[in-house]
């Protein structure tokens, strides 16, 4: 039996990425998203409380890893981000590798990664997809969500890998300008990689 094509997914802050997995999830193809993987990990009683509140005590709140306080430990420990990678990668590793076990009879499993390329997650895909959207369209979503700041805008970025980098490397690409072109290159990237 062949096993599924792993697809990774990608795309900046603001390119449309969740919508556009969402529309791979309405065509019935399973997607494992990191970003939930990773609350799940944060939540009580998640894989990821403990050896985190070994580290980092102050970020447990009520039995849970508060991303606020946790925020707070990286803004003034340079080391910090480091060691809670060492923790979360290898959780959310293995959580992947377990979804791709539980859907091995799906021909295509979209795997939504937004460090697809930074934490090397890609070369253990088939083929990468890029969403992406001019600048100013990018700038303007980012802007338009509750308590987001030019400032915040600007520190997210200068963590991302650059939008023309991703692009770059990626296999496929889809512009996510507008609803109905998404849907349709995400229709007609399904019907090529099934075919």
């Amino acid at each position: 039996m062949s096993r599924p094509f792993l697809l990774g997914l990608t795309g900046s802050v603001g390119m449309g990425k969740s919508t556009t997995a969402a529309m791979f999830a309405e065509e019935g193809v399973p997607v494992w998203d990191a970003d939930r993987t990773v609350h799940e990990l944060y939540e009580k009683g998640g894989a990821a409380v403990a050896p985190i509140a070994a580290v980092f005590p102050s970020a447990i709140i009520e039995g849970a890893v508060d991303r606020g306080a946790l925020k707070e430990i990286l803004s003034t420990d340079k080391q910090a981000l480091s060691r809670l990678e060492s923790i979360v990668h290898p959780l959310t590793t293995a959580s992947r590798e377990a979804f791709i076990a539980d859907h091995r009879s799906a021909d295509l499993i979209l795997l939504d990664i937004p460090l697809l390329f930074e934490t090397g997650a890609d070369k253990s895909c088939d083929a990468t997809l890029v969403v992406s959207a001019p600048a100013e369209v990018q700038r303007a979503r980012v802007l338009a969500r509750p308590g987001m700041t030019e400032d915040q805008l600007v520190f997210i970025l200068s963590r991302q890998m650059p939008d023309a980098d991703k692009r770059a490397r990626a296999t496929y690409i889809i512009e996510t300008v507008n609803l109905e072109d998404t849907r349709r290159g995400v229709r007609n990237l399904i019907a090529k990689l099934r075919g």
